[in-house]
């Protein structure tokens, strides 16, 4: 959990155990899925599902968006500015428990190489 609110990346399983063996040698990949996924049941954290296959976790559990780089995959997270209007155009006689957003585009720098590349 510290791992996650220090490194806001949306890192995924396999890149926090990677992190964090080197300085717990004898933690497992499973103590780490394991540890994650009692997190999302409890809500403290969220799973994103962005990537086709991947699984990355995010420390912030409040209600806001996400943007993903087509071209590097950086995730970062983007505010909502007005979240009750988010919930009220949900259709009446449903209950949302989860609501995700997700820009998908180009981030500064790769549009920078991108364009020094013109």
């Amino acid at each position: 959990m510290d791992y996650l609110l220090k490194h806001p990346t949306h890192p995924t399983a396999e890149e926090i155990h990677w992190a964090l063996s080197s300085t717990m040698p004898t933690l497992s990949r499973m103590t780490v899925y394991n540890s994650l996924n009692l997190f999302v049941a409890c809500g403290a954290i969220n799973a994103v599902d962005i990537d086709a296959g991947t699984r990355r976790f995010d420390g912030n559990a409040n209600m806001h968006a996400h943007f993903m780089c087509r071209r590097c995959k950086i995730i970062v997270d983007v505010d909502i500015k007005d979240r009750d209007a988010v919930m009220q155009n949900i259709p009446e006689g449903v209950r949302a428990d989860e609501v995700q957003f997700l820009y998908k585009g180009f981030c500064n720098k790769c549009l920078t190489n991108k364009n020094q590349q013109s």
